[in-house]
């Protein structure tokens, strides 16, 4: 399904790596930044296992606060894969997401509340050009905490490998935010390097979209381990 399709910045690649990244966010009249890990493992040929633990400094309160922010660990199930015709494949995906928040709203960091996430989606590959294209949903919702959280997210997500050293990645997601009738948009741009076997390095610019945001801009950097 050619080069993308093998990229671990695809959700839906059949891939093992970990990923240790670094996103600074602009809040207007805070800031944050997130420390996290963020990798997978193929359990079986047709069901994946992701991971991220994130940590958190933000002055979002008025004051320095640091801590973990939240446990994510996401089981992805690919019912099929085939061919479209002599250019296209498409793989199909379905998937239960499960997010143990160790934040306090209240210093800025998480929500406060767990939550449950089931997801569908796809992954369209070009076997001339390499370019995979991912239309993806996925609805959050809490079960405790403080924060009643349930959101309807939409994602799309376009990879681009270039020979095979680099690539280029753009990843939209529109939320619907149900419990406040808000649109946090964002949007995502990718730059990554695979120095050698096993290792790649890349940069991630983001902006926030809408008068919704839930950020203005952000920037990141990220070492993966593909193995």
């Amino acid at each position: 399904m050619g080069y993308a399709a093998d990229n671990a910045s695809n959700p839906l690649a059949a891939v093992n790596n970990t990923d240790l990244r670094f996103q600074h966010f602009d809040l207007g009249s805070a800031d944050k930044q997130d420390y996290f890990i963020d990798g997978s493992y193929m359990i079986r040929p047709d069901l994946k296992f992701k991971y991220e633990l994130h940590y958190n400094s933000t002055d979002v309160s008025g004051s320095r606060e640091q801590d973990f922010e939240k446990l994510n660990a996401k089981l992805i199930h690919f019912p099929s894969q085939r061919l479209l015709n002599e250019t296209w494949g498409v793989k199909t995906a379905v998937g239960l997401e499960w997010i143990l928040d160790f934040g306090d709203p209240a210093r800025g960091i998480g929500t406060g509340s767990d939550q449950i996430a089931p997801l569908v989606g796809a992954a369209f590959a070009n076997r001339s050009t390499g370019t995979t294209l991912l239309p993806l949903v996925q609805h959050f919702v809490s079960y405790n905490g403080p924060t009643d959280v349930n959101q309807t997210a939409l994602r799309l997500i376009v990879l681009q490998p270039f020979a095979k050293q680099y690539w280029a990645k753009l990843d939209l997601k529109v939320p619907y935010d149900w419990e406040n009738s808000k649109w946090p948009a964002s949007t995502e741009l990718q730059l990554g390097w695979n120095v050698k076997e096993g290792l790649a390095l890349y940069t991630d610019l983001l902006v926030g979209v809408g008068t919704d945001r839930s950020f203005d801009k952000g920037v990141g950097l990220g070492v993966r381990f593909n193995y």
